[in-house]
Parts: structure tokens; sequence; C-alpha cells
């Protein structure tokens, strides 16, 4: 599995395993019938904006053949207010690619850029039904606020982790 620094030329690919995993993330949590439009043409164009956007750090994961199967994108959200941190904003992998350590490989090349930008506090905001969320626990991260949303009118919990300390992510022994 090859991690690499995102390109323009990645949008395509980038916004094929948004919506996809979107999809089966997100089934029976945010309506269907939502999912069921989301645009890949419409996801192309903002991943082409993000690459290309000053500040974003975005990471895709190739397999033996090439393909992209999964990505992590991060940086600094506007409404982050707190010196010295960032925001893992995305990641997504392929449902098929799940379970083989590309996540955590992902989340580690992330870090990695964080710590360079000596950011000290990381944040990721997850869905409460999203089983992701166990995969940042494992690596760490603690909640440490709760909001409601609504997606497609659907009423949800958004939970906001955070990481003050990286260690679980970039020592491959500390994995809990």
């Amino acid at each position: 599995m090859l991690i690499r620094e995102a390109t323009v030329a990645d949008a395509q690919a980038i916004a094929t395993v948004h919506v996809d995993s979107w999809r089966t993330t997100y089934k029976n949590i945010i309506p269907n019938d939502f999912l069921d439009k989301l645009s890949y043409e419409k996801r192309k164009a903002s991943w082409i904006e993000n690459i290309s956007k000053e500040g974003n750090h975005i990471y895709v994961a190739e397999n033996g053949d090439g393909s992209i199967v999964g990505f992590i994108s991060g940086g600094k959200r506007a409404t982050n207010q707190v010196a010295h941190s960032g925001d893992v904003t995305s990641i997504y992998i392929l449902e098929e690619f799940q379970g083989m350590g590309i996540g955590k490989k992902l989340l580690t090349k992330l870090f990695l850029k964080f710590e360079e930008l000596s950011y000290h506090s990381i944040f990721v905001e997850v869905l409460e039904g999203n089983k992701s969320r166990f995969f940042y626990e494992a690596f760490g991260a603690k909640i440490i606020k709760s909001e409601n949303i609504k997606i497609a009118g659907a009423a949800l919990t958004l939970l906001i982790y955070e990481w003050n300390d990286t260690a679980l992510v970039l020592n491959p022994n500390n994995v809990r």
C-alpha cells in the first residue's frame, strides 16, 4: 500500500472513494435518498478545490494496482480558534479495504505533517452512529463535546474528539 500526497489529478478517484464510502458508512444513519443523490462530479469539483487550497493536507492510499482506495485530509478549520492545533477533516476508505491498517497509515502520515507544523492538539468530528469513532478512540482520541446537527432532515449527534498526545498514532507499538 502506497501512501502519498494527493494531486489535482487524483480528484476524480478521491471523489469516487468519498461518495462510495458515504453510501456504505452512513447507510441508515443519513437518509438513503440523500446518499443516493450524491454526485461524483460535484465531489470531484470540491476535491479539486480542496487539493488546490493552501493549508490543506491530503494524502491517498493506493493499492498494488495503483488505484486509490482511501484518503485523508486535514488542516485547520476556519472555526478552530485553538492555538497550535489542527483538524482531521475527513478520512474514508472503501469498505472492502477497511480493517487492513490503511487508516492507521493515513492517520500517521497526516499526524507527521501536523507535528512538522507544531500542532499540539488535533481535532476530528464524527457522527455518533459512525463506527469509525472507535478507530479514533483506539488511537487515543477523547470525546470533548457533542452537538446536535441535521443532515438531510435527520437529527444526528456530532461528536468532537481531541488528541492531546499523538504518541498512539505516531508510535506503531502503541495501539490499544
